[in-house]
């Protein structure tokens, strides 16, 4: 009796609790969504009970809403359950034809793209570019080959050719957030641009420099010189295995950084890349790199390599998933959607992924799937809609699975909190983790669609209704 007495009094207490923050939620959000900020906007709340799965609060929660980039920890969720965290991608070089005792090979070296998001990123001591070029040089000079009557094919058959998922925008696909995801990326598929401002405001800046050579790119420097702290307003226009490059914009005349921009054919350029150190290297070729999608537009042959000489295994999904969320990069999520599609028998697209995301938490946790209506594993189109209150479930079922830690440590602190961020044009939201200070552990969605003024406004104000979860 004494025990059952005390579970009463601690559930009792535990419910006092939850009421007293429910009512300061309550209270902070009436003023918040009465703000003037949100005269033409619309705002959507959900807090649960991480432990009991409880609704403390929620204010339009099953409104569907566009959720930036906290879209991606449903996409980072997804890919535990389906991948497994210490899943890995492989991308392969290997070689076609033979070897003659001479040293010449009759066929063609091939590298073969496996969906690695990470092959040449500077995130990872095993997959840097150096790393990798050194190690592709090294295997082909180890296997006795002096001179290729053939070329190198960069295969990025993988994938297919569609490199971004519907709904992305013009103003961003040229850009590094807006990198398309191709089987054989390299680098996270971008490169930075060098600018100098001109001599006063209005002048047209001078382009100095790419940080690679992107052969046979053409790039056209609109951009002019922005006032003083007007910063890096440059826009990069282009499209997949696009040739040219426009960019647009202003450069703020007292900047001094880099732009990166997205490459229109990270396939071709990783297979010139390599071809360039392997001439280095004293290797002759017969014919220039080519790519696996330039050789069905050209109707050539393609034939499959004969021997492996390198494999490149990948970083762990883990360790994937925490610059992911880190860093928000759009890139990974478009990869993890396709991966996701591939690995479940599914042909490989975009529509795929993302229905396949869909189905799962329907399945799942009886999501209904028109509460999770997305077309892309980012965020980045303005077109997703899903719900705060599917966002809350997600995240509460997560605390169980044994993979929680890692997910957990790939979300960013903002505010003195662990949570994801989301922001594109005329939206702002977070969703993560809060334990009160009286114990109670949470977990919340918060979307702000269409709000007007300055977003460092409306961000604190977001801010000092996240407070009372603390």
């Amino acid at each position: 009796m004494r025990l059952l007495g005390s579970a009463i009094i601690f559930l009792s207490t535990l419910s006092s609790f939850s009421q007293t923050i429910t009512q300061k939620i309550e209270k902070a959000y009436s003023i918040f969504e009465n703000d003037g900020q949100l005269k033409y906007g619309f705002s959507s709340l959900t807090v649960l009970n991480a432990q009991t799965a409880e609704v403390l609060f929620s204010r339009n929660g099953n409104v569907g809403l566009a959720p930036a980039s906290t879209l991606k920890i449903v996409t980072s969720a997804t890919a535990f359950h389906l991948l497994k965290p210490d899943f890995v991608w492989e991308t392969t070089l290997g070689f076609s034809g033979t070897i003659k005792s001479d040293g010449i090979l009759n066929g063609n070296l091939i590298l073969t793209g496996g969906g690695d998001p990470t092959l040449g990123s500077w995130r990872y001591e095993s997959s840097k570019s150096d790393v990798l070029i050194k190690k592709w040089v090294n295997a082909v000079l180890n296997s006795g080959i002096k001179k290729i009557t053939g070329r190198i094919i960069a295969d990025d058959s993988l994938f297919g050719t569609q490199t971004l998922p519907l709904g992305w925008i013009w103003q961003d696909i040229g850009n590094y957030y807006g990198a398309g995801s191709n089987s054989l990326t390299w680098q996270e598929n971008q490169v930075e641009l060098t600018f100098k401002p001109g001599l006063k405001v209005g002048d047209i800046t001078t382009f100095q420099k790419l940080t690679s050579e992107l052969a046979g790119l053409k790039i056209v420097n609109e951009v002019k010189t922005g006032s003083p702290g007007s910063g890096d307003n440059v826009y990069a226009f282009s499209s997949p295995y696009s040739d040219i490059i426009y960019l647009r914009g202003t450069y703020g005349i007292d900047l001094k950084k880099q732009i990166a921009i997205s490459v229109p054919d990270p396939a071709l350029e990783i297979g010139r890349l390599l071809q360039s150190a392997l001439e280095k290297a004293g290797i002759i070729f017969s014919e220039a790199a080519i790519s696996f999608r330039q050789m069905e537009i050209e109707k050539q042959l393609f034939q499959a390599p004969d021997k492996i000489i390198a494999t490149h295994t990948s970083p762990d999904l883990s360790r994937v998933i925490y610059w992911f969320n880190q860093k928000s990069i759009n890139l990974y999520g478009e990869h993890l959607i396709k991966t996701m599609a591939w690995k479940n028998g599914k042909k490989i697209s975009p529509e795929n992924g993302t229905e396949l995301v869909r189905k799962f938490w329907n399945t799942k946790l009886g999501i209904d799937m028109e509460a999770i209506n997305i077309i892309d594993g980012s965020g980045l189109s303005p077109g997703n809609r899903i719900t705060t209150l599917s966002m809350v479930k997600i995240l509460q079922s997560a605390k169980q699975e044994t993979w929680f830690k890692d997910y957990l440590d790939s979300f960013p602190v903002y505010n003195n909190m662990k949570m994801k961020s989301g922001s594109i044009n005329g939206v702002l939201a977070y969703a993560g983790y809060q334990t009160s200070s009286s114990g109670i552990p949470m977990v919340f969605a918060f979307t702000i669609n269409n709000y007007s003024g300055s977003t460092s406004s409306v961000r604190q104000k977001m801010y000092n209704v996240l407070q009372q979860l603390k």
